[in-house]
């Protein structure tokens, strides 16, 4: 089988799909070009995120990932957020194939993406160096779509 059965049912149910209009954080990670675009929207409420939506475009294993990415995330803290990894994502979906690892990447870099969103909007001061990855990263490389 290529997928888990977990996969499968976050694909075929996601969680938490949409948006939070008066979102405390926004991500957006990904690009077009790259097949896959992910925006994850949370509310936090004293250092708590209290709700989390995400909204993607990609394939099944980018809905999946973004579906258990915000399960894993809501209700914890803002700094517990930021010690999710593409590899918690992965594990917790009972594996991924390789070739599909990068949205597993792309799940991890929204949260931190709209961690940091809430941090700026906040004035809350923090490491440049937790969300370096954000600048140079392209989702994967082209081809493996």
């Amino acid at each position: 089988m290529l997928y888990s059965e977990k996969v499968m049912d976050h694909l075929r149910n996601p969680r938490n799909v949409g948006e939070i209009e008066d979102a405390d954080g926004i991500g957006e990670v990904g690009n077009a070009k790259c097949g896959d675009i992910m925006k994850m929207y949370l509310k936090i409420d004293a250092g708590i995120i209290t709700d989390v939506k995400f909204k993607t475009f990609g394939c099944g294993s980018a809905i999946a990932t973004s579906s258990i990415a915000t399960e894993m995330i809501k209700g914890k803290s803002v700094v517990e957020a930021l010690e999710l990894t593409n590899k918690s994502v992965v594990e917790a979906l009972d594996g991924l194939p390789s070739y599909k690892i990068h949205c597993s990447v792309l799940a991890e870099e929204a949260v931190k993406a709209a961690v940091k969103d809430y941090y700026d909007k906040n004035g809350i001061s923090y490491n440049p160096k937790l969300f370096s990855a954000l600048e140079t990263s392209c989702c994967h490389e082209e081809g493996e779509c």
